[in-house]
């Protein structure tokens, strides 16, 4: 038969050629790609449940602030996700779509109908496989050789329907490493173009992720013929610094969340990824797509059409990160942004910095919010308001400007 129609032989030759240029490609170019798995994994948080016009809302804000990839969805799990990873087809252009699938066949047709209209380059399949000792014996009931035969029978099937294929097996952080690096090997000689490094549980340091990027690169035989991703949960709160260290030692992707939503505490928050690289560019030298001054909007427009709350003081997005009551650091931000801040708040798309008024401040930040206000007073007619503040039953009044004006009142100011 093959003889009679070589095509079909020639046609797979010509797609691995593409896809080993892709990979090699993006090994060259030295940047991180920046995967987005909020409207998958970040959805998966309880009690947090996406139409699919708002996970068009988020993808084509996420195609807007650059992200190279965005997971879609499962779409094995429901009628309604292939019809949300249907519409993000349909609304979204540049980056690259992908559903996961379980290494099941049905589970990548299900993927390959939800992403059919999409070009070869701009659509994908992440396989998941629980390879762990506890997943295989309790979960799977499976034995080493069983699991290694699964993966390459999926990843082959994938391969046969889909250019970008990534295994991502569940659990790898408790996975022994030489099994883990053989999972990868079978993985990658049946067809992935990525292998993913997940710390499902989220338990891993700095230093345990960095001897296991190692340890792949240097046991997985025939690494440099796919891409290396990492997946990190939070529940060490350690996920942004597991990541970093990652890309130090060379992970070609970072996949997360926006916000940093999820199972238990979280995946790891991408805006900070994103950013620490940005900021310390002379340590990392590795670049992102991602622009960062559309951070803050987008941490935004995930956390309304979640309705998961942004903590006060969470970095980049919380609504302290450029606000002071303390008289101090108030005198200093008057003088020079710089003093307190690490980065100046358009860097993240941010309009300022807020002074609030309140028992902390001084005498600096009162006079210049008066004179936003439109009044002007001498340095007695400040500190005579300012002793007001101090005294108010509830000194957090002071920060609203009719309150403010109504001191200034109190002294018979004109205005």
């Amino acid at each position: 038969m093959s003889i009679l129609n070589p095509w079909p032989a020639i046609l797979a030759r010509i797609t691995k050629a593409v896809q080993q240029a892709m990979v090699s490609y993006h090994r060259r170019k030295g940047h991180v790609l920046i995967s987005d798995t909020t409207l998958r994994d970040g959805e998966q948080m309880p009690r947090i449940h996406l139409s699919p016009e708002q996970k068009v809302r988020i993808a084509l804000a996420l195609e807007e602030a650059g992200v190279h990839s965005i997971d879609a969805g499962f779409a094995a799990s429901s009628e309604r996700e292939v019809t949300a990873i249907q519409a993000m087809v349909r609304a979204v252009k540049r980056p690259v779509l992908t559903s996961l699938a379980r290494t099941l066949p049905a589970d990548i047709d299900a993927a390959d109908r939800a992403l059919a209209g999409r070009p070869p380059h701009k659509r994908g399949v992440s396989l998941l496989l629980g390879i762990s000792p506890i997943h295989r014996q309790d979960k799977l009931k499976k034995n080493k050789e069983q699991i290694l035969s699964m993966i390459a029978d999926s990843v082959s099937y994938a391969a046969s329907k889909f250019n970008i294929v990534a295994f991502g097996p569940e659990d790898a952080s408790r996975t022994e490493p030489d099994f883990l690096c053989r999972a990868f090997e079978v993985a990658i000689d049946a067809g992935a173009t990525t292998i993913g490094f997940a710390d499902t549980v989220g338990f891993l340091t700095p230093e345990k992720c960095r001897d296991y990027i190692r340890r792949i690169q240097d046991g997985v035989k025939n690494y440099s013929k796919a891409l290396l991703a990492v997946h990190y949960h939070n529940d060490l709160g350690l996920a942004v610094a597991n990541s970093l260290i990652s890309v130090a030692e060379g992970a070609n992707i970072v996949q997360g969340t926006i916000g940093g939503i999820g199972e238990r505490a979280g995946n790891v928050p991408l805006e900070e990824v994103v950013l620490a690289l940005q900021l310390h560019a002379d340590q990392y030298r590795k670049k992102t797509s991602v622009d960062a001054t559309k951070l803050l909007g987008l941490c935004r427009l995930v956390s309304e059409l979640t309705g998961v709350p942004i903590a006060a003081n969470k970095p980049i997005s919380g609504e302290n990160i450029f606000a002071t009551e303390s008289g101090i650091h108030q005198d200093g931000l008057l003088k020079n942004p710089d003093t307190y801040m690490p980065y100046r708040p358009q860097v993240i798309g941010s309009s300022g910095f807020r002074l609030v008024l309140g028992k902390h401040s001084g005498r600096k930040a009162v006079a210049h919010r008066l004179e936003l206000l439109g009044v002007k007073l001498d340095d007695a007619g400040v500190e005579a308001v300012l002793k007001q503040i101090k005294e108010l039953d509830d000194e957090s009044q002071a920060d609203r400007d009719e309150v403010l004006l109504g001191l200034v009142e109190k002294l018979g100011v004109r205005r």
